[in-house]
């Protein structure tokens, strides 16, 4: 993009440096992605692996249950026949009792494990997630600020840097004149301001142009100034003037250029 170019809205008109945003915006997506999966996490409870391990071990301990249940049926009948002591039967009945908490133990860990996280945790890793998200949205639009665009077609009338020069921060690099924007600027002596109304139309020449053209009056100044020093005029130099802007259309804007001079024909009284 340079000066003079024709540009439609949405061109790239140039991009600043922007390593340290790009890091940024990296930085910003992994951890969102860190605290999307905390929360994936607490919302799953343990891994099936884990789950399956603590499976096997339940089998085990219900294997271990019914063996200690066999023996203390075994050593219930030998002590009812006087074959073994009353603290050998209490033994084995201490054994059962031990392989029944250890497989009671195991079922509540599995449920647990199966379950998610308490409430208040999995709020708290929601609350980190949007975070995260909101982080990842200024990021990008910080990002998305290191390169401009074009609001609208048009001319680009100027550009005020060179690739590679340092911007300060709030400088205009470049400006765009839309063809809506194009105005035609002229003087009327006081006499001849009586005859104009907003809204109004005029004639336009310009040299080199294929036919005069029409414009509207959009701005008629208020207040009186003296003759500007360079006119495109020889008559009434020295009379108090008013400012008056007219608009073309779109398509006869195109045919000026800024600083053009014109030839204004007023509509007659």
């Amino acid at each position: 993009m340079k000066r003079g170019d024709q540009v439609a809205a949405s061109t790239p008109l140039f991009a600043l440096e922007n390593q340290n945003e790009t890091a940024a915006r990296r930085e910003a997506e992994e951890r969102l992605r860190a605290a999307d999966a905390r929360l994936a996490n607490l919302q799953t409870g343990k891994r099936p692996p884990e789950i399956e391990t603590a499976a096997e071990q339940l089998q085990q301990a219900r294997a271990m249950r019914e063996l200690a249940t066999a023996n203390v049926q075994r050593q219930q009948k030998l002590f009812a026949s006087g074959f073994v002591s009353g603290a050998v039967l209490d033994d084995a009945r201490a054994q059962f009792k031990r392989e029944d908490a250890h497989v009671k133990e195991l079922e509540a860990a599995i449920t647990t494990a199966k379950m998610p996280a308490r409430s208040d945790e999995i709020r708290a890793a929601e609350a980190d997630a949007r975070a995260a998200k909101e982080v990842l949205a200024q990021s990008e639009w910080r990002l998305s600020q290191r390169a401009v665009a074009a609001p609208a077609s048009g001319l680009v009338h100027d550009t005020y840097f060179n690739v590679g020069d340092w911007v300060p921060a709030g400088s205009a690099v470049a400006s765009v004149l839309p063809p809506g924007n194009v105005k035609v600027r002229f003087y009327v002596p006081e006499p001849l301001l009586g005859r104009l109304q907003l809204g109004q139309s005029i004639t336009v020449a310009c040299d080199g142009c294929a036919a005069p053209f029409g414009a509207t009056i959009a701005f008629i100044a208020d207040r009186a100034e003296f003759t500007p020093p360079v006119l495109y005029s020889k008559e009434n130099r020295a009379k108090l003037v008013y400012l008056v802007e007219a608009k073309p259309a779109p398509a006869d804007a195109g045919k000026l250029h800024p600083g053009q001079p014109v030839d204004v024909t007023l509509p007659a009284s």
